[in-house]
């Protein structure tokens, strides 16, 4: 397969061992640029090893194919991604084999695992390949990694692998200036120790004779001259505020801002042990919840997330406060009034524009191909049921799917699961025109590609200009469309307006950076990787800091909901560096274990879900029960937990910000440990 006159061009340097950040349009043949480089590479460096990097699992597939179609069969290939269940050894897998691609999670797992089979030291590889490296930033995967090569640089640690980083759209990391775009393009060159961002500039004509622009059209529509369901549902949330007895508090219902505002209150509540103040804010996120879902898609969709979540409330609580009563009794009362508003009120005009989209495009002779992007997962399960109900699209040939993230199974009972292998079949019904509409949040922004897809809709999305450009390169047949669906005047129509700018603003930078005096940039990359690093340091000294700030039995763990007492920190232990579970045999009797199992559609090496834990006092589910090898384990999340510690209660939003020390779980011990205290009964 030989290579375009641009891609010559951008990979040059890369051939000569140099590390590069390759920047061409979606669509334009970077993967392919990237293969013929690491097939060079193979054939010229002694002991070669190459690592493809991804952070999208669909795209490890996607990538094997195109590296697998360059290498032919001299080369041995492999693949490594989370849904593989039972396998041999991140090390000994790359040991034996001569290019992996895999995704940036499980290099790093392997980098810091303890086991032989598993760990790999970085410069065992000697090309690492970056897909996507605009997301080599901050405390992203990515950018973990590539500050371990970083120390390894600094430490005159040889050899070190050769970079190659891949993206479409650098972005400005929310700078609005040229100076501030600058700056962010230098830092991302600076993660990547870049010695030069690529573009083509000889054959920049013939690469816009390759990279096909799709027709861009704003479809805007009126917003709702009445919201009947809408302003009730306002109407219940004043009626909590009123019970809250915070008049401090903004009402901005429907909005981002409000749902901040809700989750701040429901923590801080927690933690200073109002309980009933905690409850009423975690029932008004529920119906901003309801509002949002209303504004993108149908009441009928908002009414059901809310019903869905009072129907679990009664039948998971076991202790019910005094607010929760009177909230339950509040939904009851207006529920039946709720759902003849939610069946009788005016058409969302949005879903009325999508439907013209739809209807021109879908009928057209040429077996068109299309994505729907929307926010999240539930507006995503809702668009699809309105795709499949709506009579007007019943006449039209459109077979739609869902294209999602795993996500979680604490969400919504009515939200189906899609697991990573979920995720590859729908690709592939999709390649192959099995299905013609895929309904996606933005896991599918990135990376896919589909030649065929003729039609992209951002449905009402507030995003960055990094988004705007990869959801518009999923369009890759000639002649597309790509439509931004959004209400005239509304902050999703000013944020698209904002990307365009931002985009040419992107250009720029990268332009400026491409000119610079080539010791100057070499200067800056210096000092902004020994800034970097120094940061790194400074932050993990912190982390540490703070992990060591009590005695982890000085700490106990009480439930958020009931505030009883059922343990202490030192009974807790982490399982593969994640997962954090308790080891005191006397927490069986604080919880319940659901009979049927937490259904995960993923094999995991060496554990399976058992049923959900849940509060014996009270209900509040904490986690899921997790059989490890041949003992069953309680895992927690951090969220169902207050911490009692010597300077007051505290809620954590991750286990790896909790103000003590977990150690890791010692299998061989536990197992000898149940064995002594059995012996001793």
């Amino acid at each position: 397969m030989e290579l375009r006159p641009y891609q010559w061009e951008v990979i040059m340097p890369a051939l000569e061992g140099k590390n590069i950040i390759i920047w061409l349009p979606t669509g334009s043949g970077k993967t392919r640029a990237a293969a013929y480089l690491a097939k060079r590479h193979l054939e010229t460096v002694d002991g070669a090893k190459v690592v493809v990097l991804v952070n999208r699992v669909h795209l490890v597939t996607q990538h094997c194919e195109e590296f697998s179609s360059m290498l032919g069969r001299r080369w041995s290939i492999t693949t490594l991604s989370g849904d593989m269940g039972p396998r041999a050894g991140f090390g000994h897998v790359a040991r034996r084999h001569d290019l992996l691609i895999c995704t940036a999670e499980l290099l790093q797992k392997a980098l810091t695992s303890l086991e032989e089979e598993e760990h790999v030291e970085l410069n065992a590889f000697s090309l690492l390949v970056v897909d996507e490296c605009h997301h080599t930033h901050k405390g992203t995967v990515y950018n973990v990694i590539l500050s371990r090569y970083l120390e390894l640089k600094f430490q005159r640690t040889r050899p070190l692998p050769q970079v190659l980083g891949l993206t479409a759209s650098p972005g400005t990391g929310g700078a609005s200036t040229l100076d501030g775009a600058i700056d962010h393009v230098l830092q991302l060159c600076a993660n990547l120790d870049t010695w030069r961002i690529m573009s083509p500039q000889d054959y920049r004509s013939q690469l816009q004779e390759h990279s096909h622009q799709p027709c861009k059209q704003f479809d805007l529509c009126h917003r709702r001259t009445q919201e009947p369901f809408g302003d009730m549902l306002k109407e219940l949330m004043d009626q909590i505020h009123d019970h809250l007895e915070r008049p401090e508090l903004r009402r901005d219902f429907g909005t981002q801002t409000y749902e901040q505002q809700v989750v701040e209150l429901s923590r801080d509540a927690a933690e200073a042990g109002l309980q009933e103040q905690r409850v009423y804010a975690l029932h008004l996120r529920r119906y901003n919840d309801a509002l949002l879902i209303h504004d993108t898609v149908r009441a009928v969709d908002a009414l059901a997330t809310l019903q869905d979540f009072y129907d679990r409330e009664r039948t998971t609580k076991t202790q019910v406060l005094h607010a929760e009563r009177w909230l339950l009794a509040l939904f009851e009362d207006h529920k039946n009034e709720l759902a003849h508003l939610a069946t009788r009120g005016p058409e969302n005009p949005k879903l009325a524009m999508l439907e013209e989209i739809l209807q021109k495009q879908f009928r057209s002779p040429d077996s068109p191909r299309g994505i729907i992007f929307t926010r999240t997962r539930q507006s995503a399960h809702s668009l699809l049921l309105w795709l499949q109900q709506q009579p007007g699209l019943q006449t039209v040939d459109i077979r739609p799917q869902l294209l999602i993230g795993a996500g979680n199974s604490s969400q919504s009972a009515q939200m189906i699961q899609m697991t990573q292998r979920d995720q590859q079949e729908v690709i592939q019904k999709f390649r192959t025109g099995t299905l013609n509409l895929l309904v996606a949040t933005s896991v599918a922004e990135e990376g896919l590609d589909i030649p065929q897809c003729n039609v992209v809709v951002r449905y009402g999305l507030l995003t960055n200009e990094i988004s705007m450009v990869q959801a518009r390169g999923r369009a890759r047949a000639s002649q597309s469309v790509y439509s931004f669906v959004a209400a005239q005047g509304s902050r999703e129509l000013k944020r698209e307006l904002t990307n365009e700018a931002l985009e040419t603003l992107m250009e720029r930078a990268v332009a400026a950076v491409q000119e610079m005096d080539q010791a100057k940039y070499q200067d800056r990359i210096q000092d902004l990787q020994r800034a970097a690093l120094v940061k790194r340091a400074a932050q993990a000294a912190r982390r540490e800091s703070h992990q060591h700030k009590f005695l982890a039995e000085h700490v106990r763990l009480l439930c958020v909901n009931c505030t009883v007492p059922v343990g202490y920190g030192s009974d807790l232990r982490r399982v593969e560096g994640t997962h954090h579970v308790n080891v005191n045999p006397n927490f069986s009797i604080y919880y319940t274990v659901s009979h049927e199992p937490v259904v995960i559609n993923r094999v995991f090496k060496d554990w399976r879900p058992g049923g959900v834990i849940s509060c014996r006092n009270c209900g509040e589910g904490w986690g899921l029960q997790m059989i490890y090898k041949s003992v069953k384990l309680p895992v927690l999340k951090v969220r169902s937990l207050l911490l009692e510690t010597p300077q007051g209660r505290v809620q954590s939003k991750k286990w790896s910000r909790v103000p003590f020390t977990v150690p890791d779980f010692d299998y061989v011990q536990h197992c000898a440990q149940s064995l002594a205290d059995f012996s001793l009964d």
